[in-house]
Parts: C-alpha cells; sequence; structure tokens
C-alpha cells in the first residue's frame, strides 16, 4: 500500500512555492526543451557563460573569460577553479568537453541518454581540446556567430560525467550540476524540490527550499495563489492580471519584453495549406488585435514573424502584420479552391509560454467559421501535446499552437523553419515547410559574425517568411508573473527563465 502524505506537511515553512504550468518533461539540460523546465534547469546547473541579469548580454559563469580567435574557429575558455558538482565530483575541463560530447558524437558512451533535440546549437563544433584541468578549446568547423549565446541557454548547461554514467537514461529523474540549488525530490505531478547549495561558488542562496508544483489547469493555479498555496507563478493568465495588480497590498505583478513568438504552425504538406494562398488567406483571417486585446488583456503585441520584435537589430521594421481582412480571404479561398474546407487544430491545454491555448484556439476558431472554414479542435495535456506535435504534423492535421522562446534570431527560424529541420531529420519543422533560398539565407547567416550584416540577412529572412506564411503569425507575449509581497528580490529574465538564489521570503 502506497501512504501519500499531504503536500504542506513536508513542506518548510520557508520554502518558496512556486506554480508552474506543467510537468516537468526532463530535468536532463540537453533532452529538455520548455521553458517550463528550464525555470528548474537554470537553478541547478551552471553555463560556460550566462545572460546578466535582467539582460540577454553574456557574462562570465563557469568560465571566467574567454578568447575567440580572429577567424572565429577557436573559442578557448580559461574555467573556475575549485568548483564542485553537487554529488561531490569536480568541475573541470573533462567536465566541459563531456557535456557537448555526448550531445555531438554518437559514438560517446553515454550518447543514447538522449535525445538531444537542441543539439545542432552546437554542431559547428569540430573538436573539443582539454588543454588543462582548467583550459578547454572548441574548434569550429566554421564560424558560427550564434555560439556564444547558445552556450548560455539551457542546452549548454554543464553536467556531472559521473552521474550520467550512473543514471543514464534516468539521469533526468536525478540531476546532478553546479548550480545555485541542488536536486532533492521529484514526486510526478506534485513538486519538484531543490535545496540551498550552501557551497555555491556565486554565494550561498538566500532561500534553502525551493518547491515547483505543477499546477496545469490556470483557474486552479490562480485559486493557490489568491489562497497562499503557492508564493509566485510564473505566466499569469491574462484575465487575471488586472485582479492582482488591484490586490497590490498582497500580490506584486512583474511584467518585462522579451524575445517570444505565439504561433499557429500550418501544415503545407496536405491540402489546403500546401497552397500559399490559403496560408495567406487564414492569416488575413484571425484578428489578431482583438486576440492580444480582448483575451489575452494586453499581455502581448501583434506578432509579424519569427523573429520577435525584441531583437531590435534583427527585426524588419517594414514587414507589417497581415491585417484583418475577411474579404481579402474569402478571395484567396475562393482563386484556391478551398472554401468550406475543413481543418483539424491541435491544442494544447496548458504549456509554458502558450498564453491561454484554449481560449486562443477557439476565438480562432470562430473567425476562421466566419470566412467558411471549419475547424475540428483535439486538446491534449501539454507533455503529450509536445510528443504529437514534435514528431510532425500528420496527414489529417492541419494546424497546431506553438510558443518559443529564444535567445537569439538564429534559433526559432534555423529549428522550425528549415527544410533540414523537418521531425525527421532532428528538428521541430513540424508543418513541413520549405523554401531553398530561405536555406541559404538562415546558413549564412549563422556564418556572419557582423551583427549589422546579420541583421540586414534576418530581415530578408522575415520578408520571405511573411510572403510564405506558414504559420498564422499571432503574438509576441510581455513575459510576466505574480508572487506575494512575503517574496523580496524577485526579477524577471529577458530569457524567461527565473533565477532564485537571490530571492527572500519573510
Amino acid at each position: 500500500m502506497v501512504t501519500i502524505y499531504p503536500l504542506k506537511a513536508a513542506t518548510p515553512a520557508d520554502a518558496l512555492l512556486i506554480g508552474q504550468v506543467a510537468e516537468p518533461q526532463s530535468l536532463d539540460p540537453q533532452v529538455a526543451t520548455a521553458a517550463n523546465d528550464s525555470r528548474i534547469l537554470v537553478n541547478l546547473y551552471d553555463g560556460l557563460v550566462r545572460n546578466g541579469a535582467n539582460k540577454l548580454d553574456i557574462e562570465p559563469a563557469l568560465a571566467i573569460h574567454w578568447q575567440i580567435s580572429p577567424d572565429g574557429l577557436n573559442y578557448r575558455f580559461q574555467l573556475r577553479r575549485g568548483v564542485i558538482f553537487h554529488d561531490g565530483t569536480p568541475f573541470n575541463a573533462a567536465a566541459v568537453k563531456y557535456t557537448f560530447e555526448r550531445m555531438l558524437d554518437d559514438k560517446h558512451p553515454e550518447h543514447d541518454t538522449g535525445p538531444f533535440p537542441l543539439s545542432f546549437f552546437f554542431s559547428s563544433i569540430k573538436t573539443i581540446d582539454v588543454v588543462d584541468e582548467y583550459t578547454v578549446v572548441f574548434h569550429l568547423k566554421q564560424p558560427f556567430a550564434p555560439l556564444l549565446s547558445n552556450f548560455a541557454t539551457p542546452a549548454g548547461l554543464i553536467v556531472s560525467p559521473t552521474a550520467v554514467a550512473k543514471y543514464g537514461k534516468d539521469f533526468g529523474r536525478h540531476p546532478v550540476g553546479t548550480g545555485a540549488f541542488h536536486f532533492s525530490e521529484w514526486q510526478s505531478n506534485q513538486r519538484v524540490v531543490v535545496s540551498a547549495n550552501k557551497n555555491y561558488w556565486d554565494g550561498k542562496p538566500a532561500i534553502n527550499t525551493v518547491v515547483f508544483r505543477p499546477i496545469t489547469d490556470s483557474n486552479t493555479r490562480v485559486a493557490e495563489m489568491l489562497s497562499g498555496g503557492i508564493d509566485a507563478m510564473p505566466e499569469v493568465p491574462p484575465d487575471t492580471v488586472k485582479l492582482f495588480e488591484q490586490k497590490h497590498d498582497r500580490f506584486r505583478l512583474y511584467q518585462t519584453t522579451g524575445p517570444h513568438v505565439w504561433y499557429v504552425m500550418l501544415n503545407t504538406k496536405i491540402a489546403p495549406f500546401n497552397d500559399v494562398r490559403v496560408r495567406q488567406a487564414v492569416n488575413y483571417a484571425i484578428n489578431k488585435q482583438s486576440l492580444v486585446e480582448n483575451i489575452l488583456q494586453g499581455s502581448a503585441d501583434v506578432a509579424t514573424g519569427p523573429i520577435p520584435a525584441a531583437f531590435h537589430w534583427a527585426n524588419n521594421k517594414d514587414v507589417s502584420a497581415y491585417p484583418y481582412d475577411p474579404q481579402k480571404t474569402r478571395q484567396l479561398l475562393k482563386e484556391a479552391g478551398a472554401e468550406g474546407a475543413t481543418l483539424k487544430f491541435f491544442v494544447t491545454e496548458g504549456g509554458s509560454g502558450m498564453l491561454d491555448p484554449l481560449p486562443m484556439a477557439v476565438a480562432i476558431q470562430a473567425d476562421l467559421k466566419a470566412v467558411g472554414l471549419q475547424v475540428k479542435i483535439e486538446t491534449y495535456e501539454w507533455n503529450t501535446y509536445l510528443a504529437k506535435v514534435n514528431a510532425g504534423l500528420d496527414g489529417q492535421t492541419h494546424m497546431a499552437e506553438m510558443a518559443w522562446m529564444t535567445n537569439d534570431p538564429d534559433t526559432l527560424p534555423f529549428l522550425t523553419l528549415r527544410s533540414d529541420a523537418w521531425p525527421d531529420k532532428g528538428g521541430f519543422n513540424s508543418g513541413y515547410y520549405s523554401n531553398p533560398k530561405l536555406d541559404t539565407l538562415l546558413q549564412q547567416a549563422r556564418l556572419t559574425t557582423d551583427n549589422t550584416a546579420r541583421g540586414a540577412i534576418y530581415q530578408q529572412v522575415q520578408e520571405i517568411v511573411h510572403q510564405d506564411a506558414p504559420w498564422i503569425f499571432v503574438a509576441n507575449w510581455k513575459q510576466n508573473a505574480v508572487t506575494s509581497t512575503r517574496i523580496e528580490h524577485f526579477t524577471l529574465q529577458p530569457n524567461f527563465n527565473l533565477l532564485l538564489n537571490r530571492v527572500t521570503k519573510h
């Protein structure tokens, strides 16, 4: 017989309780892809570099400094001395080499602990040399402009080689890093508990215990916040933002703009979305301004394409959002012979960065019905949804919601729009879109180290994708969170992570 103890009985009174939107997929940083998981990962692990607090700039972490060769082919990192993994083993250059070769080398003894869906972030790496215990050099096949920012993502966090070898494929349930907190327990669908690393190289955390509770239903999550069952809640449901604003004596609301895109991918492999006119038609059919104002309550802006406006240097200001124009929709549908088509729409019940996915889907369904398209919605729990969508939309599914938070303009189009990013090739282009010119531009941008020149390429990318319309471009989210007034020193990061080592609770 299994005895289930009440949650509060096992939780220290001074613990920081965070309401998450979903159960984690994995706590292996090279396996996980969701921001929901990343909020835990960045507190368990460190990377060679990190994004500075409240900015997207790169600063030292496990590497104290680095040098990039003039030709952009060699990255030399000098590592921090005296750092220990949570399992007591030393952090060193060999651990860095191990972390990346586990992803990149299919002959590595622990390569089967994957899959590693974001390993393409580091695919430009040819070899890794351990010069001495605290010096490591990455040799690249060719220059790769986003590499340093990719080292700062959760996929670049450094793992304990000893722990990976010990746990194998179960490492994601037994995570070991060098971070501000060490892993304590994971009770499925109840909580993940992490505890302060008293020997953390960047100072002992101010709070001893953090409990991440998966509360998938947004109404339940809000009720828990209002009742004091949780202390903090990222991704505040839009229709409750004003409620928490009004209760400023009990709650603090945080908001910051980050590089986020919420969109509906279209299955370009099958009719009717194998016709660009139909893809453009559904973009004209959706009243996106109404979605962001009424459903999202002003917590997002209308998206213009795959490159978030937060990347000012890469954003094409001449590309504007598709206007709401049902008459244009009907004209295009008639030209394409797609009037009255029936569409299957995959929708998640809730997930990281998904922005009220069911109400959004219902509104989109209504707008499409108004122009004669019949949309059938199928809903799934977040991790089930990810598994289905990431495998590629099948021959009967026409549309699926998705959201991405990114650290570089390269990430989203390279991961989701290249021909070589189709799911059977290891990417997330689940709608099977393909444009050879776009493929060439994306590769060219990766080889261009001058930011101005890179930005000009991404502006071309935005023009092409806007014209081809492989997605319905919907919203760029203004990231938010709410905390109790008992919580101090809580901040939102532009990369959508939560750094909790400075947070206090009184």
